[in-house]
């Protein structure tokens, strides 16, 4: 079978690329090792995300926004960022930038669910699952895959091949491409809590002496919370009871954000970043985690994620429409050019605001230096208006050279894929 387009990985940022594509009229297929958990309003995901302006658009355009929205997101106006051991702080709020809100909170199998309705419902989309990539060569215009498929062999070919299948991605190591990267010295614990107060449009985050804390909002009086810390410490925090738990989180996050009664989820991952040192090959992309991960304090990783399906599909269709093939290397090496240097300033950044904040005692000078920077930094996005206008619209998505999805569009062509 061969497919103009497949997508290995179906989570969030490899459904969207695949829906994208279609919607431009490609024949896609979407190869995903284990079929989406059921999405259910009873229960809230552990895993969510602060979605962008940007991704907003994209969603917009692929046609499953109304559908999200009529389930269950929690928009955020404003971002409160701050330093314990300073008092330093910074606000961020959507109104001063001309936008109702800054972004909104998604619970990650919500959009996953919502993005596979619209793929499985489409004519010139099959989805593969559960099935495995073990073999991958790429011919003069063709890659070819080999897939486990309930233990039984299986060959696809595709104009081009889309790895989406995360961090530890099997497309990414069959075409032999390096990844540099790094592991922090801390772990991050989320837990889905049920407060005492219903939650207002705000996210909150504090930087302390051990590691930095979240709080975000999600719908009703439920909220997810992010404590990074040593790894020692999260394991500790994750063995607790219900009770104990919520005693030390009580105790440790602001009283400002009312009291705690229930712990519904909790759960924890390791902290680090990753670079792939190429992009792309002859009819091969990476998009996502595949080709980045970045430090999640700032919650850009999807958003990142996102823009790399937008980008990779305007310059598709954009080579399509000057007569090159869908996986010319020549397109391939724009769209590389376009998000490659964008996630390295990302991820240097946020590896920077990790370092600055990271738990002091290496000296009393290092501390107090950093300190001081620390300082300086909040008071500058705080008071400088002009600056704080560039971090809020850098962070929902509207800086840069953007692609037609995140401006709300599909990328239009006036050449048909050939048959």
């Amino acid at each position: 079978m061969h497919s103009d387009i497949v997508v290995v990985g179906g989570g969030m940022v490899g459904a969207l690329t695949a829906l994208a594509m279609a919607r431009c009229d490609f024949r896609v297929t979407v190869i995903e090792q284990r079929p989406p958990s059921e999405f259910s309003l009873n229960d809230h995901d552990l895993r969510v995300s602060a979605i962008s302006h940007a991704t907003l658009q994209m969603f917009k355009a692929v046609g499953v926004w109304d559908t999200m929205q009529s389930l269950r997101v929690c928009p955020y106006k404003r971002m409160l960022v701050w330093d314990n051991a300073t008092s330093a702080e910074t606000w961020f709020d959507s109104s001063h930038v001309g936008y109702k809100q800054l972004g909104f909170i998604v619970e990650n199998s919500l959009m996953q669910h919502v993005l596979w309705q619209e793929l499985r419902a489409l004519p010139n989309v099959s989805v593969r699952t559960p099935a495995t990539v073990v073999d991958l060569s790429v011919q003069a215009d063709k890659a070819l895959l080999t897939l486990d498929a309930d233990n039984n062999s299986d060959t696809l070919s595709a104009s081009l091949v889309v790895a989406a299948d995360g961090f530890n991605s099997t497309v990414r190591s069959l075409a032999k491409i390096n990844v540099d990267g790094e592991r922090y010295d801390q772990h991050a614990l989320v837990a889905t809590v049920k407060t005492e107060l219903a939650q207002q449009d705000i996210t909150w985050q504090r930087f302390t002496e051990s590691g930095p804390q979240a709080f975000l909002p999600l719908a009703g009086n439920r909220a997810s919370m992010v404590w990074y810390h040593s790894a020692e410490r999260i394991a500790e925090l994750k063995a607790l009871s219900d009770a104990d738990f919520i005693s030390a989180m009580q105790s440790e996050f602001p009283e400002r954000l009312g009291g705690l009664l229930q712990v519904e989820r909790r759960g924890s991952f390791p902290l680090q970043w990753s670079h792939a040192q190429q992009y792309v090959k002859p009819g091969i992309a990476l998009v996502g985690d595949a080709a980045h991960a970045v430090h999640p304090l700032a919650g850009q990783g999807v958003n990142l994620g996102m823009l790399d399906a937008a980008v990779l599909v305007q310059c598709v269709v954009d080579g399509l429409a000057e007569g090159r093939a869908i996986g010319s290397l020549r397109t391939l090496r724009r769209y590389e050019r376009w998000r490659k240097p964008a996630n390295a300033s990302m991820i240097k950044m946020l590896d920077t605001i990790q370092r600055a904040f990271q738990p002091e005692g290496q000296s009393a000078l290092h501390a107090s230096v950093l300190k001081t920077a620390r300082t300086a930094a909040l008071y500058v996005g705080n008071n400088i208006t002009p600056i704080n206008k560039v971090c809020i619209r850098t962070a929902m998505g509207l800086t840069g050279e953007l692609p037609a999805l995140a401006r709300g569009s599909l990328p239009v062509s006036s050449i048909s894929v050939p048959d």
